[in-house]
């Protein structure tokens, strides 16, 4: 059965509940501060999704900071796809974290941020902690089922082909977390969980917005929750 976007209701008031994640994510905030704290250098690089970039994940990775975590945004600006940004200029970045983090580095992408982190973490396996994507849609059938799939075809015409989308399921060979949302407004949620069975990977339900994810207190809770685990 081929998968659907999510339906119209969902997707109107995406934006809206999103706002009702920031109020909760407010409440939660002296909370979440009591944490963990890293134990240990740990680097971590926050990936915007589609039409993001790294204001919106400025609040998560000021968190993180708090916590003691080396931590940064991806620093290319807007995502608008794979031909928006540089991969020599996001090596970069990169290779910075990895120097101040001890050689390894910890992923946390925001839906189509979360696909990029699974595919750096797949090519590049000794040089990742592990990778925690949110809303991500990577499972089979995600070309179809997203509001978001007309626009990022037209800013992508050669990025989806039968062969990408099986090897996008495939979990990268590092510990992977999946958080997914069932009332996400903007991609059908069964493509942002891992099917099948992998010992490393760890599928997590959380209540929000697919926009708003990056500023969900269940979100950030479970991110520190997994990085507290990799020191």
């Amino acid at each position: 059965m081929s998968l659907k976007p999510p339906n119209a209701l969902l997707a109107l008031s995406d934006g809206p509940r999103a706002l009702a994640d920031m109020a909760c994510l407010g409440l939660a905030t002296p909370l979440l501060r009591r944490m963990p704290r890293a134990r240990s250098r740990h680097s971590v690089m926050v990936i915007p999704g589609f039409l993001g970039d790294d204001r919106g994940n400025a609040p998560l990775v000021r968190y993180l900071r708090g916590l003691g975590y080396i931590t940064a945004g991806w620093q290319q600006g807007r995502n608008l796809g794979p031909g928006s940004f540089s991969e020599e200029s996001l090596r970069v970045v990169m290779a910075e974290l990895l120097a101040k983090g001890g050689g390894k580095i910890s992923l946390v992408g925001h839906s189509l941020g979360g696909i990029y982190a699974r595919e750096i973490a797949r090519t590049e396996p000794d040089n990742v902690h592990q990778v925690i994507t949110l809303g991500s849609p990577f499972g089979k059938g995600h070309a179809n089922a997203s509001h978001a799939s007309g626009l990022y075809r037209r800013l992508n015409p050669q990025s989806n082909t039968r062969d990408v989308e099986a090897l996008l399921s495939v979990p990268p060979p590092v510990p992977t977390t999946a958080i997914y949302t069932r009332a996400d407004g903007v991609v059908n949620w069964r493509t942002s969980r891992q099917e099948g069975d992998y010992p490393h990977v760890h599928n997590i339900e959380v209540l929000g917005s697919h926009i708003g994810l990056n500023l969900n207190s269940a979100v950030w809770y479970w991110v520190v929750k997994k990085l507290a685990q990799i020191q």
